[in-house]
């Protein structure tokens, strides 16, 4: 067996395995000097104030131990004249503590205008304050109202307008109308609050004018009046007649401007729209004629409710004479034959009363007639007087009755006597 003695050979490295290891060292020996501490400007950006700014320009950084100089903005002072406001970059990167050094200046006091006042919206005159003018009741402003306290010529602060005037309010005459006139018409010029009163003229034709609008107007501005000047025209109504209707008040023989009526409608009518109507100025009615319109009764769904209250029966009376029949005898006077009296019996008839009550102690006749539907309704005063005039009417016929009977027994019993003597006076002359 043969045994090989050939020598091993090493592979060979690449170019590029070696670059790479030789960055890789060079990383390893600069970490150390990435970690070390590297000097820069320890100071951050420095705070800014109100009332102060940096004089001159800001530098990118600062190093310790410089510093920042600052001086007053415009509309400011320094609260302490001469001291150094300056702001110091520190050795811990820190900036010097440093407060407002400045305040605000003031604008000069104003006095109130003539016949007006200055109002201070901010309580004071200091820079960035505010006031209002105003002017007394009666006056009107002239000039700026508003002013503020604003930076002027130099460092200074001054008032940015003049301060206004207050003058007195004062109208031009009113305008003049047609058909009419107003007081006060000679002056050229009315002061504040001053009214002036139109009327109209007297009308030549059968109606008479109406003013229509403001009769007084008052100077309220400057040339400025409260309302527009009045009319003087003719304002007149028709006559407000609604069918099935009548006026209640506000009668009168014509209507004129704001003349007042109120309408009601008939018994069994309904009023649509207002039952008070005004003349108003165009020769119309306000609000519009009120209609009337006849109720309807809807038909009933209910039965008709029984009467609770019995009928009234109808009662007869009637009066039977008590007295016998008295025969008629008739006698023939003075005759050659002996008379034969002639006495015919004849039972006089008993007159009848019917009525609505029956005699006492006599039942009520049934009738086939139901009372009435009003006898409900009576009342019983009137019932009353109905009974009595009955039973006077009754008592009445029963007087005249018994006369007339007496009267009758009297004319039979002379008629009796003298045919008496008439049969004795023959007998004798027999």
């Amino acid at each position: 067996m043969r045994a090989s003695c050939t020598p091993l050979k090493a592979p060979l490295r690449r170019p590029e395995r070696l670059a790479s290891s030789g960055r890789f060292a060079w990383v390893l020996l600069l970490a150390p000097l990435l970690l070390l501490p590297t000097s820069s400007d320890a100071c951050d950006d420095p705070p800014r104030f109100v009332s102060m700014k940096p004089q001159g320009t800001l530098k990118p950084s600062y190093s310790p131990g410089e510093q920042i100089l600052h001086e007053c903005r415009l509309g400011f002072q320094p609260i302490t004249p001469g001291q150094v406001l300056a702001l110091v970059c520190q050795d811990n990167n820190t900036w010097s503590s440093l407060q407002e050094g400045c305040k605000r200046r003031r604008c000069p006091n104003l006095a109130d205008p003539t016949n007006g006042q200055v109002i201070l919206v901010n309580g004071s005159t200091e820079f960035g304050s505010e006031v209002h003018y105003v002017c007394n009741n009666g006056y009107y402003l002239l000039g700026t109202n508003i002013s503020y306290c604003e930076v002027s010529s130099g460092t200074g602060v001054n008032w940015s307008d003049n301060p206004p005037t207050c003058e007195k309010i004062l109208c031009q005459p009113p305008p003049e109308i047609q058909n009419g006139k107003y007081t006060n018409s000679h002056k050229d010029v009315f002061e504040y609050n001053e009214v002036v009163t139109y009327s109209c003229d007297p009308s030549n034709g059968p109606d008479e004018y109406s003013l229509v609008g403001e009769s007084k107007l008052t100077c309220i501005g400057n040339g400025e009046w409260s309302s527009q000047p009045p009319q003087c025209k003719v304002v007149k109504c028709v006559y407000p007649a609604i069918e099935y209707g009548t006026i209640v008040s506000g009668f009168g023989p014509k209507y004129y401007y704001k003349a007042t009526v109120v309408l009601k409608c008939n018994e069994g009518f309904n009023l649509h729209g207002n039952s008070v109507v005004v003349c108003g100025e165009n020769s119309t009615w306000e609000p519009e004629l009120p209609k009337c319109i006849k109720v309807s009764i809807p038909p009933s769904t209910q039965s008709p409710i029984p009467s609770t209250q019995p009928p009234v029966p109808s009662v007869s009376v009637s009066t039977r004479s008590t007295q016998h029949p008295v025969p008629s005898v008739s006698v023939s006077t003075r005759s050659t034959q002996h008379p034969i009296p002639n006495v015919s019996d004849s039972k006089p008839t008993s007159p009848t009363m019917t009525s609505g009550l029956s005699h006492p102690g006599h039942p009520p006749r049934p009738t086939d007639a139901s009372p009435p539907n009003g006898a409900e309704g009576l009342g019983a005063g009137y019932i009353v007087l109905v009974i009595v005039a009955v039973l006077i009417g009754v008592g009445l016929l029963l007087c005249l009755y018994c006369c007339f009977c007496r009267q009758r027994k009297k004319g039979i019993y002379v008629t009796g006597e003298s045919h008496r003597q008439d049969i004795l006076f023959l007998s004798e002359k027999r």
